[in-house]
């Protein structure tokens, strides 16, 4: 009984929120245009297949709107000079190959563009060790919705707005969902094991503004509270070859868990194919209290070289330090480095492409605390139908899985491999909106230490359902 109240207030609460899309794709769809991949656009300039245009053509972008004025079609979040497919989490980049599943509205003056994801599932954990650590079953609701408006400013300036919500505290609770050997931040004064924290309700709230210098000079700033400051790749419920997978990275604090960050102000540079950035920010992830403004610190900071070789490539290498990000270890502060390399390629005219990403990441925390991860993992979409996966690598000291009272050695190093595969169909779609359904399955490779607390080879398990914006037809 108390398992069908569950799925009925469940159930309540994902229909209202997906009244969201529905009411936005009503409104979007009418806006978007009638083909994925495009020759020529309704100027007769040539585009090429990649989705992408010659950077001397997109001024010519424009187009006449019914007042007589000029109406600018969107381009990237931080330059005139490149496409929108390049936009990735905050400035980051991703390759302009990309494709791109989102409303699209163009106005007179403003562009506007919102995409998100909500999912209904059924996960369990170490379902093949009962009453073992990490064991653990869970209705949950993983979502975000994520809105940008943009603007031209005179010949050469681009005014862009953002904003990010999720209600995964409402959703999900204060501890979030079930996830084996995932481990950061906290909940009611301890730490968070074996469960992804929500994320805020304000997950980003942003500002932007580019000048462009020349087509292969901008220079930029961002402004967020929260943002996300210039350090690792695009985080990954925005990366394309994590796009059917709910779960969030085991690496993710070691990667790109900045990318809610509650005060953030960024500078970059771009030449060419070549971008750098740096970053003020403030180092505290963000607390228990999921609906409120954290304090602005600006204690920490971060530096990223991005280049984009092809539409098919984006590579980004970065470090930052980061101070006091745990609330439980105040006298604890990391020096991160990542590098990362993205890939995507279209494979026809329909919705059928491959995106992969390979990403590194390094917690330094001084004297023998050092921890790496890597990250690989791909989506294969054919169409309506999509194959998944994604392997881990990540080393979790003692404390971070909570074992001090099996071993006292508190900075012992565990290596967790974690390989995951996934099936994903489209259903059926709806104003620019789809419905999914999607299984996974997880396995998991540990340390003999660690099998008397988790057992032999955990395995992991989900089913779902899942709402999206539909491909955005260019």
């Amino acid at each position: 009984m108390k398992l069908k109240t569950k799925l009925m207030k469940t159930g309540q609460m994902i229909l209202m929120f997906s009244g969201c899309f529905f009411l936005a794709g009503s409104v979007f769809a009418q806006h978007n245009h009638s083909g994925m991949v495009m020759k020529k656009d309704t100027s007769g300039h040539e585009m090429n297949d990649h989705n992408t245009m010659e950077m001397h053509d997109m001024d010519k972008m424009q187009k006449h709107d019914s007042t007589g004025g000029m109406k600018m079609h969107m381009s990237h979040a931080f330059s005139l000079s490149l496409p929108m497919n390049r936009n990735g989490s905050g400035t980051g980049w991703q390759p302009d190959a990309t494709p791109m599943y989102a409303y699209m509205k163009h106005a007179s003056k403003w562009n506007y563009m919102l995409h998100g994801s909500v999912y209904l599932r059924y996960t369990s954990q170490n379902f093949n060790n009962d009453n073992k650590k990490g064991s653990s079953a869970k209705v949950s609701v993983p979502n975000y919705v994520m809105g940008m408006a943009q603007r031209q400013v005179g010949k050469n300036g681009l005014l862009t707005l953002r904003s990010m919500i999720s209600l995964d505290r409402i959703f999900d609770g204060g501890s979030g969902y079930p996830l084996l050997f995932q481990s950061g931040e906290t909940w009611k004064g301890k730490a968070l094991i074996d469960r992804q924290h929500p994320h805020d309700l304000i997950s980003e709230l942003a500002v932007g503004y580019t000048h462009r210098i020349s087509q292969k000079i901008d220079v930029s700033l961002y402004a967020g509270y929260p943002g996300e400051p210039a350090l690792g790749p695009t985080a990954f419920m925005h990366r394309m070859s994590a796009f059917n997978n709910p779960d969030a990275v085991l690496g993710h604090h070691w990667q790109d868990a900045t990318h809610i960050t509650f005060g953030v102000v960024t500078a970059g540079v771009r030449y060419g194919k070549f971008k750098v950035e740096a970053s003020g920010f403030t180092g505290r992830e963000p607390n228990e209290n999921r609906f409120n403004f954290d304090k602005p610190r600006f204690d920490s900071y971060s530096y990223r070289l991005s280049f984009n070789p092809s539409a098919n490539w984006a590579l980004q290498a970065s470090h930052g330090y980061i101070k006091s990000p745990e609330t439980n270890h105040p006298d604890e502060n990391v020096n991160r480095t990542t590098a990362s390399v993205q890939h995507s390629i279209l494979l026809g005219d329909k919705n059928r492409w491959l995106s992969s990403s390979l990403v590194y990441g390094l917690n330094d925390s001084g004297k023998d605390h050092r921890e790496n991860s890597l990250l690989a993992e791909s989506n294969l979409q054919l169409d309506k139908w999509s194959v998944y996966g994604r392997y881990e690598w990540v080393q979790k000291s003692t404390e971070e899985l909570d074992l001090i009272s099996h071993d006292e050695n508190h900075d012992k190093k565990y290596p967790v491999s974690a390989f995951t595969l996934g099936l994903n169909r489209q259903l059926f779609s709806f104003s620019n909106t789809l419905l999914q359904a999607g299984v996974q399955a997880s396995f998991y490779a540990i340390d003999k230490d660690l099998q008397a607390s988790y057992g032999k080879n955990p395995v992991s398990g989900q089913v779902y359902l899942r709402l999206t914006p539909g491909l955005m037809r260019m």
